[in-house]
């Protein structure tokens, strides 16, 4: 028979082998508590995506946006309350980030067939996944298992990276998340799809700066005057704007990016080189964005009994 003091070791090894499978992401997660998760979500984004491609990209920015904070944690759908700071007002979100009710659907339908189980956190990160692949994007394996924060940081989300940020802001930013150069730019190219708001680039295209084309910026001003119309809608890529391709690289090799944050990428810097590849090779842009999506998917998630399952993803439980 087993000494107390065995049983007591035996116990404390099962604790820790068993606080650590907890702490891990598996894509698996869900076939035994909610087997219809995964088909559930990509039917809600399918459909989402087909009533307004720009969906997609909303979907992407706002994993995205969420991610770079607190972490994949959700925190970004929380609401104002008496004790959270909503991340939807601060400057780099304030009307721009969107897909919100989308997510909250995907949810609420999840909450009829398995409540209390799938985390907004984990929903944000298949809908991102699912928004690529419905507009010809990659598709990637999504580990699952986080869980959503009772909190949110909207003084960390106003240092999200800048449509203003130079090169080396943008390398030095997403370095601290774990990313190389090369992730930064496989990632820009998100841009692909989408589209930005005239106030975003209004000082890009009236600059007559000589890393923009005359004839490029000529047209851009047609939709956003040089006072005014600060949310009129512009595509980020002219040419598909709709369509997952790598279009995106080559507006920047023609010095047609519309964001200052775009153009930079090809400037004579450090990343042309890796531009230059993804215009030339549209399969290599899209495994190694998928791949820095799976990346961007591990950023700090809350995990075994950290934070909480939220019944509805704009509120704390």
């Amino acid at each position: 028979m087993a000494s107390l003091s065995q049983i007591i070791f035996v116990s404390i090894l099962l604790l820790i082998i068993t606080t650590k499978c907890g702490a891990q992401l598996s894509p698996t997660f869900y076939d035994a508590t909610c087997p219809r998760a995964l088909k559930t979500i990509r039917t809600g984004i399918r459909n989402a995506v087909s009533g307004e491609r720009r969906m997609a990209a909303s979907l992407l920015r706002l994993h995205f946006h969420d991610c770079f904070v607190q972490g994949c944690d959700a925190s970004i759908l929380l609401d104002d309350s008496s004790s959270i700071d909503s991340e939807k007002n601060a400057l780099p979100n304030f009307k721009s980030v969107r897909g919100f009710e989308v997510i909250d659907s995907v949810k609420s339908q999840l909450e009829s067939v398995c409540p209390g189980v799938v985390s907004c956190a984990d929903i944000v990160a298949v809908a991102a996944r699912d928004a690529s692949f419905a507009v010809g994007g990659p598709s990637w394996t999504v580990k699952l298992g986080r869980r959503d924060s009772t909190t949110a940081s909207r003084s960390l989300a106003e240092n999200l990276p800048s449509f203003t940020d130079g090169l080396d802001r943008l390398i030095s930013t997403f370095a601290t998340k774990g990313f190389s150069a090369r992730d930064l730019v496989a990632l820009s190219g998100a841009h692909t799809i989408g589209q930005a708001q005239c106030a975003f680039f209004r000082d890009r295209i009236y600059s007559n700066q000589s890393d923009i084309d005359a004839g490029f910026a000529s047209t851009r001003r047609r939709e956003c005057p040089a006072s005014g119309g600060d949310s009129n809608l512009s595509p980020l890529d002219l040419v598909t704007p709709d369509s997952f391709d790598n279009n995106y690289f080559k507006n920047l090799v023609q010095k047609k990016g519309l964001l200052a944050s775009d153009q930079v990428l090809f400037s004579g810097g450090s990343t042309d080189s890796i531009v230059d590849e993804y215009s030339k090779n549209r399969s290599k842009f899209k495994s190694d964005f998928a791949a820095a999506m799976i990346k961007m998917a591990d950023i700090s998630p809350l995990t075994g009994t950290a934070g909480q399952i939220r019944r509805v993803c704009n509120l704390v439980n």
